[in-house]
């Protein structure tokens, strides 16, 4: 396994060592661990500090709860997921509490939390894999959600083992070097799609 990358810029090493597996061995993460990976989400920046991100958590030492959340993802992820000793969904509120007005912040609020807790995460040597791929009404059935909140992405979270036992297709996803677009193909001055004198 190579999580490793070769950055254009110095960046923080968790930052370049932050991957996200599709094989877990399947080791029960301490609760202790897991209590601070939620813990440094709870701590995330937000629009009016509204903190509209919640989780649903399911650990395979509760059997049920695990395969009902499991069979809210979509089939593929089912199929490497299902090794993971802990899986997650990540719901947010899409209004204010202070005024009930859209929070256009809702989803990106969201992200920061669970990038908070992947950082977490990883500095404790536990891996995440974040999943677009769920059934969102199935969640809403299963765990009644409640309307005004959007279920967004899926976690998977354990310890990262060798792609070696996976099927084919997933083995070479792990075992392919991570690439990003450059700088200049996102970076902008002046106008759309002109590249920043920064980056150039």
């Amino acid at each position: 396994m190579s999580n490793e990358v070769d950055t254009d810029h110095p960046v923080l090493e968790i930052i370049a060592s932050r991957w996200s597996p599709y094989s877990f061995d399947g080791r029960p993460v301490p609760d202790e661990d897991m209590l601070s990976i939620f813990e440094a989400a709870r701590w995330a920046p937000s629009s009016y500090n509204e903190q509209p991100w919640h989780y649903i958590i399911a650990g395979k030492e509760n059997k049920e709860e695990f395969e009902t959340m499991l069979l809210c993802l979509v089939e593929a992820n089912q199929l490497w997921a299902k090794n993971a000793p802990v899986l997650a969904l990540g719901i947010t509120r899409l209004s204010f509490i202070r005024n009930d007005k859209p929070n256009r912040a809702a989803i990106h609020d969201l992200g920061l939390a669970s990038m908070n807790l992947v950082l977490e995460a990883t500095a404790r040597g536990i891996a995440v894999h974040q999943m677009i791929g769920i059934e969102p009404g199935r969640i809403r059935n299963v765990y009644n959600v409640p309307e005004g909140f959007e279920p967004v992405t899926g976690l998977a979270i354990g310890y990262a083992a060798s792609p070696d036992r996976m099927p084919e297709a997933l083995r070479e996803r792990d075992l392919t070097r991570r690439t990003r677009r450059p700088l200049k193909e996102f970076i902008f001055s002046g106008k759309w799609g002109q590249v920043s004198g920064l980056v150039k």
